[in-house]
């Protein structure tokens, strides 16, 4: 038997191999290195790098410009108002915060009375027809507001019995926070006084406000005359309203007294309904006040002047941000609106006359004794 040769094709193992890479690897590598760009082509880089550049510059020029107007129109605005609410135009005070006064519960009680000065023909344009303690607790952020009627019968040191509102032509506002905390053991730590243009100011530089009317009667209708307007002075039906400044101011004098033009609805409690009235004014210009709005200098020009116009207070500079940022930082929910008649469900006051004949309110436990209202407000105070 011959022997076989071998199969030379099995043994070719170069036969199926790749080329060697050296010959062809060199031109892969050439079809993928990156070209370099021109020197044109590296200028224009250049100028839109530093295009780029430029118009970020000029952005943040606008910014800071922006941001500047801002600052001098909101410091023009706020040095016009602490001028004449605090008799310093030095912005820079409000930079300079206090501790905020506090009373022995750690409350901050602030005494808001409201007067007609801004009506020189108006009768008792010195009396203090609208007596308010706005209580505010820091430590939870709660609080509450009380109204005290202006006919209580109330011993004013140094000048004998006579209605509360009196006591600020007495003796000013010194003499009515000493009957505030002989009566009511209150320590005032601030003070506001109001004249009462305020209102229709503050609410008219707020473009209105909304209150709810809730009547048992349906309505609330005084059918005095406003004289600015012609009109009725208060002529809402229950629901939703907004009101104009000086429908707010209206609302907030509105008794229902007698009067040729018709019978008042709704204003069976007279001067109770008031103060309610009042609270609920009050509430409502709370409600949009705020940080945002008071930074604003398109809004709070107006608004400052409003307020620094109308009002008087021996809060210093320095207590402005603090007292403001204590008052904003109470949910609106979260202030309770109050009255003697209605304390916790309880009426805490009666009908007296007095000596001379006048129609008076004095404590439910007797005149002069205020035990049972400070234990209700002592309780409301923990």
């Amino acid at each position: 038997m011959a022997e076989s040769k071998p199969n030379k094709k099995a043994f070719d193992i170069h036969r199926n191999l790749p080329p060697k890479p050296s010959a062809i690897q060199p031109a892969k590598l050439k079809g993928k290195q990156k070209s370099q760009p021109t020197k044109t082509e590296q200028d224009q880089q250049k100028r839109r790098r530093l295009g780029f550049k430029k118009i970020v510059a000029l952005a943040l020029l606008i910014l800071l410009i922006f941001v500047l107007i801002i600052g001098i129109w909101d410091a023009r605005n706020i040095s016009s108002a602490t001028g004449k609410l605090f008799g310093s135009n030095n912005v820079l005070g409000l930079l300079n915060i206090n501790s905020l006064k506090t009373d022995g519960n750690g409350r901050v009680n602030v005494l808001v009375v409201g007067y007609s000065a801004d009506d020189p023909g108006h009768a008792g344009a010195d009396l203090t027809d609208s007596i308010l303690v706005v209580s505010m607790n820091p430590a939870n952020h709660t609080g509450y507001m009380l109204s005290i009627p202006r006919d209580l019968y109330v011993d004013i040191p140094g000048n004998g019995h006579a209605k509360i509102n009196e006591a600020y032509q007495d003796g000013g506002m010194g003499l009515l926070e000493q009957v505030i905390e002989n009566d009511f053991q209150i320590q005032t730590d601030y003070y506001m006084i109001v004249d009462y243009s305020a209102v229709r100011d503050i609410v008219n530089s707020l473009g209105g406000i909304t209150v709810t009317i809730n009547s048992p009667d349906g309505r609330l209708y005084d059918p005095n005359k406003d004289w600015s307007t012609g009109g009725p002075l208060v002529d809402l039906t229950n629901g939703t309203h907004t009101l104009s400044g000086e429908q707010a101011l209206d609302l907030t004098r509105a008794r229902g007294d007698a009067s040729q033009y018709g019978y008042a609805v709704g204003f069976e409690s007279s001067d109770f309904q008031r103060t309610a009235d009042q609270r609920l004014v009050f509430t409502a210009i709370k409600s949009r006040l705020n940080w945002k709005l008071m930074l604003d200098p398109r809004k709070n020009g107006q608004i400052l002047n409003a307020i620094a116009t109308n009002v008087k207070t021996d809060a210093q500079i320095s207590d402005a941000r603090p007292l403001f940022g204590l008052f904003n930082s109470i949910p609106t929910a979260q202030l309770q609106s109050l009255s003697l008649r209605m304390l916790g469900g309880k009426n805490y006051l009666s009908s007296y006359t007095t000596a001379t004949g006048q129609s008076a309110l004095i404590p439910a436990a007797g005149i002069d004794d205020y035990s049972q209202i400070d234990s209700a407000l002592a309780r409301l105070g923990q």
